[in-house]
């Protein structure tokens, strides 16, 4: 298990702790985010790292959601290699390899889409994880 990850039982009961501590629309929005996730791959796991971020894996990070006072942020660790054919993606555009999505209060949640992305981005995290490493030769 990598340093700061929590077992997944244990993930999962923190990130219910923290939808109910939020009380809000965020809390809300934050579980409708997880419903779509799992539901897009219901392999996915939960984890719980970088004192307090959901996180969500399979075959490596998949997407994180944070909360902020006006935000909900879905970050997606290889979003800039994902295609984005409904134009989700609406928050750090300009990364080299991260992609987010800013849901604000009142915005409603395109499911269907999100689905696509998540399953998106889980094929590329098994993809590369199924190619073999380039080997490093040390020329003498």
């Amino acid at each position: 298990m990598q340093e700061g990850t929590l077992p997944m039982e244990s993930a999962s009961v923190l990130i219910d702790e923290k939808i109910k501590a939020l009380g809000d629309w965020r809390g809300k929005m934050l579980a409708k985010v997880r419903e779509v996730i799992h539901a897009a791959d219901p392999e996915i796991v939960e984890e719980w790292k970088w004192m307090g971020t959901p996180v969500w894996s399979h075959g490596g990070i998949v997407c994180t959601g944070e909360t902020y006072k006006k935000v909900v942020k879905m970050t997606f660790a290889k979003g800039a290699s994902l295609k984005d054919p409904s134009g989700l993606f609406n928050s750090s555009l300009d990364g080299k390899v991260r992609r987010a999505i800013d849901i604000h209060e009142g915005d409603k949640l395109h499911e269907a889409a999100l689905k696509d992305l998540i399953r998106a981005a889980v094929a590329l995290n098994l993809e590369s994880k199924s190619k073999p490493k380039a080997r490093q030769t040390s020329s003498k």
